[in-house]
C-alpha cells in the first residue's frame, strides 16, 4: 500500500460529537425496552417454570398446560384438552378450567379473581407452586430486573457501535482515537519519529509491501538505539549488517528480532502496545474483528483510567447487597416479594462482571529489578540521542560561523579594492602622506638648528 494512503488513514477526526452520543443513547433506550418487555419475561419463564413445574406423580393426577403468551397453568385431566385449544384468554373464564395449584404468568397484563382465578397487577409476574410455598410469589420486573435489562442494553449498544463507521459509532470513534493515542505513547516512550512508529505498528500484510530502503534505514535506527553498553562492549555483539541483508524476511525480522530487542531494552509493556496497535489497525480495516479493537481500548485506556472507579463500584454494589440481605433478614422484605433482593443481586453481578473484565485486560506488573534496568537503559538511550543532537548542532554552528567569517572577509576585501580603485581616494592618501613627510622634515630641521646654537 502506498505510504501516502496509509498516512491518510491517521489524519482523521478523533473528536466525539453529538451524533455519537445521540445514536448510542437511542440504541440503549430501544434495546432496554425490548429486553424489559420481551427478553426478561422470556428468560424468567425459562428459568422458573422448569424448576417449579409439577413432575412425577403430580403429572399423573393433573395436566400442566401452556396457554397463549408466557402462561402455564395446571388443570384436571378432563379440562386439559379444552385449555389447549384456547387461542385467547379474553373470551374465556379461565378460573373455570384451572385448579390453581400451579400458575405461572409472566405477562404485563392485569389479572383478577373473577375472570382468571388469580390476582396480579400489570407490572407483576406471578408464580404459584407447592415447591415455592403456600403463597404465590410476585416478581416486579421494574424493580428487580431493570438493572439487568439496562446492562444488557448497554452491552448490545457497545457491540453495535463498534461495528458502525467512526463517524457515527461511539465505540468505533473511541477505538479509532485510541490507535492514534497509543502511537503517540510509543513515540514518547522510545523517542522514535512518527515514520518509525508507523513501520513498527503497521499490519504484516501492509508492511511486507514497504520500500526496502525505508525499512532498512528505520530498522538500523531501532537496532542502534536498542544496543546497551554491555552488548556494545562484548566481543560477540552483532552489528545490524550481520543480521540484515536483502534476502531477509522483513516481517519475521521485525516481529521476532526487533520486537525482542525492544522488549529487552524498553519493556514487555511497550511491545504489547505495539502489537495491540497493530491489531487495532486490523480492526480499523475490518470492524468485525471486535476483539482486536476491544483489547487495544480496554488494555491501554479503560483499565488505566477507570480501574479504580470499577473497583469502587464493585464495593458499592456489595454494600448495597449486604443492606438488602440484612433488611430481608429482618423480615422487612416479605418472601413473597423478593424483587428488591433481585435488584441488589443483579447490581452486584453487573459490577463484579465489569471488574472481572477490567482485570482480564489489565497488564501484569513486571519485576521491579527488570523495570529499573530497562528504565536505566532507556535513559541511557535518550542521553545518547541528546548527545548526537548536540554534536549535530555544534557542527551546524561551526559551519555557520565559518561561513560568516568568510563572508565578512570577502566584504572587507571588496570594500578596500573599491576604495583603492578611486583616483580621488589615491590622491588624497598620497597628499596626506606627503604632508606628513614635509611636516616631519620641518620639525627635524628646527630641532637641529636649536641644537647648534
Amino acid at each position: 500500500m502506498p505510504k501516502s494512503s496509509f498516512k491518510s488513514e491517521a489524519k482523521r477526526s478523533t473528536k466525539v460529537q453529538f451524533q455519537h452520543f445521540f445514536l448510542f443513547a437511542a440504541l440503549v433506550i430501544a434495546f432496554f425496552f425490548f429486553l424489559q418487555y420481551s427478553f426478561i419475561p422470556w428468560g424468567v419463564a425459562k428459568f422458573v417454570v422448569p424448576l417449579f413445574q409439577p413432575s412425577g406423580e403430580k403429572l399423573e393426577k393433573m395436566a400442566f398446560v401452556k396457554l397463549p403468551g408466557l402462561i402455564w397453568v395446571s388443570a384436571t385431566q378432563d379440562k386439559a384438552a379444552e385449555l389447549s385449544g384456547i387461542k385467547s384468554l379474553d373470551a374465556v373464564q379461565l378460573k373455570d378450567y384451572i385448579n390453581r395449584e400451579y400458575i405461572f404468568d409472566f405477562t404485563f397484563v392485569e389479572r383478577n379473581m373473577e375472570t382468571h382465578g388469580y390476582v396480579k397487577g400489570a407490572t407483576e409476574f406471578y408464580a404459584k407452586s407447592e415447591v415455592l410455598g403456600e403463597h404465590p410469589i410476585y416478581l416486579e420486573p421494574w424493580i428487580g430486573f431493570w438493572i439487568l435489562a439496562l446492562v444488557l442494553a448497554v452491552v448490545l449498544s457497545i457491540f453495535v457501535t463498534i461495528l458502525l463507521p467512526p463517524g457515527i459509532g461511539l465505540m468505533a470513534m473511541l477505538f479509532d482515537r485510541q490507535i492514534e493515542n497509543t502511537k503517540i505513547k510509543i513515540r514518547l516512550q522510545t523517542g522514535f519519529p512518527d515514520e518509525i512508529v508507523d513501520l513498527l505498528t503497521m499490519p504484516d500484510h501492509l508492511f511486507a509491501d514497504k520500500e526496502p530502503a525505508d525499512v532498512e534505514r528505520a530498522f538500523r535506527t531501532v537496532w542502534d538505539r536498542t544496543t546497551t553498553d554491555e552488548v556494545s562492549s562484548s566481543k560477540n555483539a552483532l552489528n545490524f549488517d550481520d543480521v540484515f541483508d536483502d534476502n531477509i524476511d522483513v516481517v519475521k525480522f521485525r516481529n521476532n528480532d526487533l520486537y525482542g530487542r525492544m522488549r529487552e531494552f524498553f519493556s514487555d509493556f511497550l511491545v504489547k502496545e505495539i502489537v495491540d496497535t497493530k491489531n487495532g489497525l486490523l480492526w480499523r480495516r475490518n470492524h468485525f474483528q471486535i476483539l482486536k479493537g476491544t483489547t487495544l481500548y480496554m488494555t491501554h485506556h479503560f483499565t488505566e483510567k477507570y480501574s479504580n472507579n470499577v473497583t469502587g463500584l464493585a464495593y458499592g454494589g456489595a454494600a448495597f447487597l449486604i443492606v438488602a440481605v440484612g433488611i430481608r433478614g429482618l423480615k422487612f422484605i416479605p418472601a413473597t416479594r423478593p424483587s428488591f433482593i433481585l435488584l441488589a443481586i443483579f447490581l452486584e453481578f453487573s459490577m463484579l462482571a465489569l471488574l472481572a473484565i477490567t482485570l482480564i485486560f489489565t497488564e501484569e506488573e513486571e519485576r521491579m529489578d527488570r523495570m529499573l534496568k530497562k528504565m536505566e537503559d532507556a535513559n541511557r538511550s535518550q542521553l545518547e540521542a541528546l548527545r548526537v543532537q548536540q554534536h549535530d548542532i555544534r557542527i551546524l554552528a561551526n559551519a555557520l560561523v565559518g561561513k560568516t567569517e568568510e563572508m565578512v572577509k570577502a566584504r572587507v576585501e571588496t570594500a578596500i579594492s573599491e576604495y583603492m580603485k578611486s583616483e580621488d581616494n589615491i590622491k588624497r592618501i598620497v597628499g596626506e602622506e606627503i604632508g606628513q613627510k614635509i611636516t616631519k622634515a620641518l620639525k627635524g630641521a628646527f630641532v637641529d638648528e636649536d641644537t647648534r646654537r
